[in-house]
């Protein structure tokens, strides 16, 4: 599949809609990838009142729809026992959708279950989008 970033927010937006309390997605793309274009798919599918926007600096953000998201930048992190310090595993455990970008850094952290969402391309250019540990019918591409 290969996304424009609006067809990334679409994207995300579909996943939205099977996503449960609890459940874990997991981002992988170099920086300028789209990740936060997916999230902002994924806000706006859970009908969240603010637009998600990459919280690199603050390491989580917390958006309020049908359920919250809370959205965890792991991006400027430098080791696992900073990211712990962070309360990474509450989110992972809690009752929200917790959405990971750099999920390498905690790969072994992640719960089972988790959905796996490796985005590939740079900037305005068409995106290829894998998803892995979606149901094979929830509405959309990849899987």
């Amino acid at each position: 599949m290969k996304p424009d970033p609006e067809a990334t927010r679409a994207i995300g937006e579909r996943l939205a809609k099977i996503l449960r309390p609890g459940d874990v997605v997991a981002l992988y793309g170099e920086l300028g990838a789209g990740k936060t274009c997916f999230v902002q798919g994924l806000a706006r599918g859970i009908g969240a009142r603010s637009e998600a926007t990459s919280p690199t600096c603050i390491v989580v953000n917390e958006y309020q729809g049908r359920l919250p998201i809370y959205h965890v930048d792991l991006y400027r992190t430098e080791g696992l026992q900073e990211i712990l310090d962070l309360g990474v595993e509450e989110y992972l455990y809690g009752d929200g959708i917790t959405v990971v970008e750099w999920a390498e850094k905690i790969e072994h952290l992640l719960p089972a279950g988790t959905i796996r969402v490796t985005i590939r391309g740079l900037g305005d250019d068409p995106r290829e989008i894998r998803l892995e540990g979606v149901p094979v019918d929830w509405g959309g591409d990849g899987g």
